[in-house]
């Protein structure tokens, strides 16, 4: 049997519930029962789970244990199955109870559509409630015009609410009010036949959102999928679209779509911190902030150890006057104050001395302070609050002193202690600190601390103690490069830093870039690298070792690889294939196109003489696909042709190109382009010049001396006679099943 690994790694493995949830359907009840609840406990929002689990008990009739599932999900999980799988439920046990029963059914009808009846897919809930008002039996007319009353109202709520059969419920509407009075229906449908107009209008818009949501995943925290960014843009839309009133209808039945689709969005975005968060934003905004906290207090039980919902929570609290809530908040941050962060430290003393004073923030610093795992930020952020928000420069700087005896060796706290100071205007203890920081600190963990002492004599000292200061921190830094000699030469990135402000510069932005350019290729200089391979062509010698210096660094980072142009061929489609090529068999220093594709008379050249026989003897075929049948008979009924048929042979393949299409070929050859047929074809290659016929019978000759040698077994060296032969060969002849290489069959070009 599947489980779940309790680990945080596997404990959201969503595959492992579906195949656990489908063994436990398929096991007794009291086998069942701990699988859903191990479910449930990982997936407190799994409606689907929540119905497969309470189906299974009412399966076996335990209806204490069913009303027990549905008290847990019902207000949790707001899906129309298992809301409807409630009903059927409740219709159940109240079948028996007479006008008792009705009325508790009809109340459980109510209490589902007041959760769910907005929802896109509540159409079927109307029309099963309304048969339900309608299926009432009336003792009296009193009770019968109490019954027109109740389907009326039911009807009138269900054609405004968007969802699939809104269509559908304005014709049953319609017909309803008809069967009662034609002359009140023409009133009452005038009356709502703008706003069934809206809900459709409104229902076309709402289902292109509805549309993009997965609604059978499972809840799990964000993993950073695409799937799992999808889902959330998908409901932010339709959170933003439901947030914009598309109905126009009143604010409190807009508030109430627009908490109904946040507590479906949470089924799916349960572990989603941003989305608890909006909804309690929301709901503050909207004037309910008793509703913000119970969102607040929902999303801590969620996601308990979120420190951004804690804060948050805190913050509303605090600013609704509720100041213990938000201490107990905050506390709850610290916790038993050993593992407690130095952020949550820090955040309690601003909190102590918005609410109850300084001297209460003072009294936990001073506490606070005597922890090991204090660090030099709780030190800065109360010295900071004391001089800024109480004024007292002196409290600081004996905060600032007390750490600085215990946090030397942290480069940060010497900044901001330098930081204080120079609002001070004390530059002769700014002086005092940064000597006193340089001596203590190992150069690997002083190079910000030197360029703030060095930024600080360019901002306030003379030239000569700038310079110094600019000497002995290139003498101090040198000790970390690899090159010495290096740091000790002066640059213009130097006086570039000394000499400008802010965002001005003394330079533009282009020497910037060339100085910094510079000053890398200066501290790369006598690095040893590989030359890289060259891959345009040019070959180098095994001999040829790798380069150092300026060049080398440069042909390795700003070598563009170009292609070769000369390795290029014109690309012309109006160009046969097989027609006139250079003498020299190529184009651009790569092989003819006539020599690297196959054509029937190199085929021809290459093919044994057996194979020659049996295509000689082949009859012409019409169309372009042949009956496989007639093939294979013709097979079958060839002979091989003996060596000395081989001159026969010869005299088929040196027939003009026309002569052999007309025989051989069917109406079906493959040609380039189409051209004419028949006599006229022959007529217009009769008209070419001697210099084309002296060339083809050239070809000629070769053929027939190739065909006499005899073939090589090497198959290695057939190939490559064939490429050399293909060279010359020319494409004017050729088979009515297509190219033996490409397999494709050729069509009728006439």
């Amino acid at each position: 049997m599947a489980d779940i690994d309790d680990t945080n790694n596997n404990k959201y493995n969503v595959e492992a519930a579906e195949i656990l949830a489908n063994e436990a359907s398929r096991m007794p009840i009291t086998e069942a029962v701990p699988i859903y609840e191990q479910l449930l406990a990982i997936y407190p929002t799994a409606a689907k789970f929540w119905k497969q689990y309470v189906e299974a008990q009412m399966a076996v009739y335990n209806d204490d244990a069913t009303r027990q599932i549905f008290s847990r999900c019902l207000l949790n999980c707001l899906q129309v199955p298992l809301w409807r799988c409630y009903i059927r439920f409740i219709k159940k046990a109240n079948e028996k109870k007479g006008f008792e029963g009705q009325e508790e059914t009809r109340k459980a009808f109510e209490f589902m559509l007041n959760y769910v009846g907005a929802d896109i897919s509540s159409g079927p809930v109307w029309m099963e409630y309304i048969s339900f008002l309608k299926s009432n039996p009336a003792r009296t007319t009193q009770d019968e015009t109490q019954r027109i009353i109740a389907v009326r109202k039911a009807y009138q709520k269900a054609i405004i609410t968007p969802n699939h059969h809104v269509e559908q419920l304005w014709k049953d509407y319609e017909n309803f009010e008809n069967s009662v009075s034609r002359v009140l229906a023409k009133g009452l449908v005038s009356e709502y036949q703008p706003k069934f107009n809206s809900a459709r209008a409104v229902y076309r818009e709402r289902k292109k959102y509805i549309d993009e949501i997965d609604w059978n995943m499972l809840a799990v925290p964000p993993t950073g999928s695409c799937k799992d960014e999808q889902q959330w843009m998908a409901w932010k839309k339709l959170l933003a679209f439901e947030k914009g009133n598309p109905q126009r209808i009143d604010n409190t039945l807009s508030n109430k779509r627009i908490v109904f689709s946040y507590e479906q969005c949470l089924m799916y975005l349960y572990h989603y911190p941003d989305i608890w968060h909006d909804y309690a934003t929301w709901h503050a905004k909207s004037g309910s902030v008793d509703s913000s906290v119970k969102v607040y207090q929902r999303a801590l039980k969620a996601l308990p150890d979120s420190e951004m919902l804690k804060y948050a929570y805190a913050e509303l609290e605090e600013s609704r006057g509720a100041v213990q809530p938000a201490r107990k908040l905050y506390e709850s941050l610290l916790g038993d104050g050993v593992n407690a962060t130095a952020l949550s430290h820090i955040q309690f003393i601003r909190f102590l001395r918005r609410t109850e004073g300084v001297e209460a923030a003072r009294k936990y610093f001073l506490d606070v302070r005597k922890s090991p795992h204090c660090t030099y930020h709780v030190y800065v952020a109360y010295a900071m609050m004391a001089f800024c928000l109480d004024k007292d420069p002196k409290i600081a700087h004996n905060i600032f002193e007390a750490g600085l005896k215990r946090f030397m060796h942290e480069p940060g706290y010497i900044l901001e202690y330098a930081d204080f100071l120079s609002r001070l205007n004390d530059d002769r203890n700014i002086r005092a600190l940064f000597e006193r920081a340089l001596n203590s600190l190992p150069p690997e963990e002083s190079v910000e601390v030197w360029k703030r002492f060095a930024h600080f004599e360019q901002t306030y000292g003379d030239l000569s103690s700038m310079l110094k200061v600019e000497q002995r921190r290139k003498e101090a830094l040198s000790r970390t490069s690899d090159d010495a000699t290096l740091a000790h030469e002066s640059s213009l990135q130097e006086v570039v830093s000394r000499y400008s402000f802010m965002d001005l510069w003394p330079c533009s932005s282009k020497d910037l870039d060339h100085l910094a350019r510079q000053e890398w290729l200066a501290k790369n200089m006598n690095k040893k690298v590989e030359k890289p391979s060259i891959l345009n062509g040019a070959g180098t010698t095994g001999d040829e070792k790798s380069t150092s210096g300026v060049s080398t660094l440069l042909d390795q980072s700003s070598k563009i690889v170009y292609p070769d142009v000369t390795q290029m061929m014109v690309y012309e489609p109006g160009q046969k294939l097989g027609s006139t090529v250079p003498p020299s068999g190529t184009v651009g220093g790569l092989p003819a196109l006539s020599a690297t594709v196959p054509t029937y008379d190199g085929i021809m050249k290459a093919a044994p003489p057996t194979l020659l026989a049996f295509i000689a003897n082949l009859p012409a075929v019409e169309g372009p696909a042949p009956d496989v049948d007639f093939v294979l008979s013709i097979c079958l009924q060839s002979n091989p042709v003996p060596e000395q048929a081989s001159k026969h042979l010869t005299t088929v393949t040196q027939l003009p190109a026309g002569a052999a299409s007309s025989k051989n070929e069917p109406s079906g050859s493959y040609i380039s382009r189409p051209i004419p047929s028949g006599s006229s074809s022959r007529m217009t290659r009769d008209r070419q010049s001697g210099k084309r016929k002296d060339s083809e019978r050239q070809d000629d000759d070769e053929i027939a001396s190739v065909q006499s040698a005899p073939l090589p077994k090497d198959a290695f060296k057939l190939r490559q006679m064939r490429k050399a032969r293909g060279g010359t060969a020319s494409q004017t002849g050729s088979t009515s099943y297509g190219s033996v290489f490409s397999g494709e069959q050729s069509g009728s070009t006439s």
